[in-house]
């Protein structure tokens, strides 16, 4: 299999058991927290030749969300921010994808957060193309973005004594996707 995008075209379903969606927020205006969301699903439809034919969607269960606290992401799921009793699913739909030149990508989609949805712009990495021990055809990406949580009416905070605020608005988000191509 190549490993070459621009020879790939197809349908492909994202391996959540070995793809993450992260993120990073500065905490306390000192130091960063990382977590991810360990429950989503999601789909590509790749096509090497004319990449702006591409597309991804993905559905992410709010509930999933892991900070490695439990204190943390029950708060994290409480009224404060992402309220997953009322809103469980955050959806990233994609509206345009780009090919930047070797194996940088660009898409460029609406994120669904809090009923809220608005444009994210999302750097693709292509990592390649792979048959697996158990003959699947693989594909990999790793890809960063930046929002400010504040666009989707997370705003929930706490000044600080010396200053500033216990959370910050910019939210880096990250992937590792894996997915395989459907039969």
């Amino acid at each position: 299999m190549s490993t070459d995008l621009t020879t790939l075209t197809g349908d492909y379903t994202i391996d959540a058991a070995h793809s993450t969606i992260g993120f990073t927020v500065r905490h306390a205006m000192v130091t960063n927290v990382k977590g991810k969301f360990n429950d989503f699903s999601g789909s590509l439809h790749l096509d090497g030749g004319n990449p702006s034919a591409s597309t991804a969607s993905i559905d992410v269960k709010m509930e999933s969300i892991d900070t490695g606290s439990a204190d943390r992401d029950g708060h994290l799921k409480s009224a404060d921010f992402f309220k997953t009793e009322e809103f469980p699913t955050m959806t990233f739909r994609s509206t345009k994808a780009e090919s930047l030149g070797g194996d940088d990508y660009r898409i460029t989609g609406d994120l669904e957060i809090l009923g809220t949805t608005r444009p994210v712009t999302i750097d693709l990495e292509f990592n390649g193309a792979a048959k697996d021990p158990f003959g699947n055809e693989r594909v990999g990406f790793e890809g960063k973005a930046e929002i400010k949580r504040s666009d989707w009416g997370l705003t929930w905070n706490a000044a600080l004594e010396t200053g500033g605020v216990l959370v910050s608005d910019k939210i880096k988000l990250n992937f590792d996707i894996s997915a395989i191509r459907n039969a």
